[in-house]
């Protein structure tokens, strides 16, 4: 069964629509899949087995990059088209069935609503593919260190919704302090490219023994078998908190401006907490913070992360 399988450009929703993807895989293993999505969510494509081809066409103006895309593909007949942006594209292919999911409206997590848009009954789950080098590269640069470790992800694509940095240091003093459930733990700081500026004084405050410095530093996939080691991942709603859920490791997700509703982190040992204020009303101040970071994540105190750190820390999941 020869399939197009169209996705986001940004790494978060990529990820979850491996959920859907992965429901394909299970009940057609003999499918013969093409990929089409950003170059940032690429490489979380390139080891799925049943993958032909990854096509990575970057966003344009006036809509330009459908026609490229439409170039690539236009000449081929596909048994099966899934468009997860909701496009006009799958109908001017040629193709057996389609299947096309647009955002809707309401508070029902993204995963619930991709179900029910493409018409699966049962609960999807994303997926990731990582491979045996994957694993290797991701232990090269963990090494043998066998103390626990705490990863955080302290950046955002749109630094306002990012918690303050200072509060991200002084959570992780409080978890791997003397008498913490980490005791003495090695800290993994991730970021992705043009992040390290606002991850940098989480970096400073982490000392120097047990820090390991993952800020636009490793290939995503490496970074998420970097995540499947970890102990805990603390992250702001990201597309690292998302690839941080899917690798399997313990994640918390920090929420103000973004909806928990349709973002909370999605994998088998999860948890999330949110400023006091609604998304809405947080939205409604950003023209006036600007690009300050954490300026919209302030109502989030150290100590109810912390809390939430415990409680997953304690769960008995895992």
């Amino acid at each position: 069964m020869r399939t197009l399988f169209i996705t986001s450009n940004r790494l978060g929703d990529a990820v979850l629509s491996t959920a859907v993807l992965a429901r394909l895989l299970d009940g057609h293993p003999e499918a013969r899949v093409t990929v089409a999505c950003g170059p940032v969510a690429a490489s979380l494509f390139e080891g799925v087995p049943q993958v032909e081809r990854v096509i990575a066409w970057r966003k344009q103006k006036s809509g330009r990059h459908w026609w490229m895309l439409w170039r690539q593909v236009a000449g081929t007949w596909w048994d099966r088209v899934i468009d997860m942006r909701g496009s006009a594209l799958a109908w001017t292919l040629l193709a057996g069935r389609r299947s096309i999911y647009r955002t809707q409206r309401g508070d029902a997590h993204r995963l619930a609503q991709m179900a029910a848009a493409l018409g699966l009954s049962t609960p999807l789950m994303p997926r990731l593919w990582l491979t045996e080098a994957d694993r290797m590269a991701a232990a090269k640069i963990l090494g043998a260190d066998d103390r626990p470790l705490l990863a955080v992800a302290p950046t955002a694509n749109w630094p306002p919704k990012a918690w303050p940095a200072e509060r991200f240091a002084e959570l992780i003093g409080r978890l791997t302090g003397v008498g913490a459930p980490l005791e003495g733990a090695r800290v993994l700081v991730a970021g992705g490219p043009g992040e390290r500026e606002l991850a940098a004084p989480v970096l400073a405050a982490v000392p120097a023994e047990r820090l390991v410095d993952l800020v636009d530093r490793a290939p995503l996939m490496t970074l998420a078998a970097a995540f499947a080691r970890c102990r805990l991942v603390v992250a702001n709603d990201s597309g690292l908190m998302h690839l941080a859920a899917a690798s399997g490791a313990p994640t918390l997700g920090l929420f103000g401006p973004s909806k928990d509703t349709h973002y909370a982190p999605a994998g088998p040992v999860t948890a999330w907490v949110r400023a006091p204020e609604s998304a809405e009303a947080l939205l409604a101040r950003s023209q006036e913070v600007g690009r300050a970071p954490g300026a919209l994540m302030t109502g989030l105190t150290v100590n109810a992360v912390e809390a939430a750190a415990r409680d997953l820390l304690g769960s008995k999941k895992f």
